[in-house]
């Protein structure tokens, strides 16, 4: 594409504008957009908006009184007092501690066996940092540094939380965790001279079942009185001193932005679908950053911002970048989408997918453990995002691609939609229960009036969180009167509209 005047005048405009740091990165992103020769995307509309920033932001959708208000309403800073409102929600520390317990591999049982116990007191602290915005270089020092029963100190079961418990595995879970890097594929002397910061991590069963304590081993027998940091440097220890805290002092510290860059980028994926190092847990040197100064800038504004991720968050929701359409202007759309000329379409989680479908009919889920130890009831009300064992699941999370959390990578969760899942959706009497028992969707339909005008918007607003078009109207309206009406026909047009690719995807 050859490069306009008028994608020089946007560059222009982005240079031109208010200073903060969502204009810093629509800058960083327009100039990179000029250089590749990629036109950007429109602005997507508000009730396009308002679903993206819900489901990205807490993992559901929002009413259809949201969606009304939010529609309605005229401020021109509505968008950002949204994010803002999000971001200081529950919703927001349950779907923030599913991303994160994912990636900490938060499960009771094979491969990965931290118990029940100590998987309830993990993922109740994870969820407390995310509510509480506990800086991202404290949790990451918590949990290196931790020491003391799995049960009572949580952040232990960082160290629990890997298969094998050897110098070399808690090297390749520090580096995948924290720098995005998959240690496995460095080399031997690199990985062993990591590998010495993590020599003296003992372990220790007590007489209380399941119970294990994780401590620094000053009398280890493989101790080692040096180790090397990823960056090459050779640290020499005191006799007494903890190693742990020594690679936790270089990893927060402010002589080094790899920690910073690989916690923008993940948060960066999160929110618009794919990282600027893509994949997320792939740092490597012939795997670039599509953008690297956008990159760099997001680090040193986490950085300069002590670490607050809720921060850097808002700074990516509140950016141009973030809020464009998902239709690219350009040919190629994997070129639009790699330079963030879009919003990228992606197919939700399956825990947000299910809880969506809950959410719109007002039914629950029944969650099992294959390996229950000790047997626990799971309230068929609780969000699968909220969820705290990646041992407890159901048919549709198995069959929908949840991640197994057995290795950390994001690559675990099944993101490519199936035959079965589609039939599922289509046929299953699964579905087909909750549409014809769940209350709430027929008491929406029931307080909005028995025309067909009524139901329709209130359907669409439910299920899509956006009006009918006139299109839509009169196909609902035709099919209400073929169908006779009613309840089974208001089901019907339910069930067409989860089926839809609208409903199942961001966009």
């Amino acid at each position: 594409m050859i490069i306009t005047a008028g994608m020089l005048a946007a560059v222009a405009r982005y240079a031109a504008a208010a200073d903060g740091p969502s204009a810093a990165v629509d800058r960083a992103v327009a100039e990179q957009l000029a250089r590749a020769g990629v036109a950007p995307a429109a602005r997507c509309t508000d009730a396009v908006f308002i679903r993206r920033a819900y489901l990205d932001v807490t993992g559901t959708l929002p009413t259809a009184a949201e969606v009304r208000s939010f529609l309605d309403d005229r401020a021109p800073d509505k968008r950002e007092a949204l994010v803002d409102r999000l971001l200081g929600s529950e919703a927001y520390a349950d779907y923030g501690s599913m991303r994160w317990c994912d990636l900490l591999r938060v499960k009771s049982e094979f491969p990965v066996n931290l118990w029940p116990n100590a998987v309830q007191a993990y993922h109740r602290w994870i969820r407390t940092a995310v509510r509480d915005n506990l800086p991202y270089d404290r949790f990451a020092r918590e949990l290196l540094t931790a020491s003391g029963s799995n049960f009572r100190v949580p952040q232990v079961n960082f160290y629990r939380a890997v298969p094998s418990k050897t110098p070399e595995a808690l090297a390749q879970a520090a580096a995948l965790a924290f720098l995005g890097e998959r240690a496995e594929r460095w080399q031997k002397e690199r990985l062993h001279g990591v590998a010495g910061f993590f020599a003296q991590v003992g372990y220790k069963e007590t007489a209380e079942w399941k119970e294990e304590i994780v401590y620094f081993n000053a009398a280890a027998t493989n101790a080692r009185p040096s180790a090397v940091l990823p960056d090459g440097v050779r640290v020499t220890f005191a006799p007494e001193e903890d190693p742990r805290a020594v690679f936790a002092d270089w990893l927060t510290g402010p002589g080094s932005l790899r920690f910073a860059r690989c916690a923008a980028n993940r948060a960066w994926a999160w929110l618009l679908g794919r990282g600027i190092v893509e994949e997320p847990d792939d740092f490597r040197p012939d795997n670039p950053p599509s953008n690297p100064a956008l990159l760099d800038l997001l680090a040193r504004e986490l950085a300069a911002g002590r670490y607050d991720l809720r921060r850097l968050y808002a700074i990516i929701l509140k950016s141009e970048t973030y809020q464009r359409g998902s239709v690219p202007r350009a040919a190629s759309l994997a070129e639009s989408e790699r330079h963030f000329a879009c919003y990228p379409v992606r197919r939700l989680e399956a825990e947000v997918l299910i809880d969506a479908i809950n959410q719109i009919t007002g039914s629950g889920e029944a969650y099992t453990s294959q390996i229950p130890e000790p047997f626990s009831h799971i309230p068929p009300e609780v969000r699968a995002v909220a969820l705290a064992d990646g041992s407890v699941t159901s048919p549709f999370l198995s069959l929908f691609g949840r991640s197994p959390r057995e290795t950390g990578l994001l690559a675990e969760r099944a993101t490519e939609a199936t035959a079965a899942q589609r039939l599922h959706l289509l046929n299953a009497s699964h579905v087909q229960r909750k549409l014809e028992e769940g209350v709430r969707l027929h008491e929406a339909l029931r307080r909005a009036g028995d025309g067909p005008r009524e139901a329709a918007e209130t359907l669409f607003l439910t299920i899509l969180s956006r009006p009918p078009t006139a299109d839509e109207l009169a196909a609902v309206a035709a099919y209400r009167e073929a169908a006779g009406g009613g309840r089974r026909a208001a089901t019907d047009v339910a069930w067409a509209l989860i089926n839809t690719a609208e409903f199942q995807y961001r966009h």
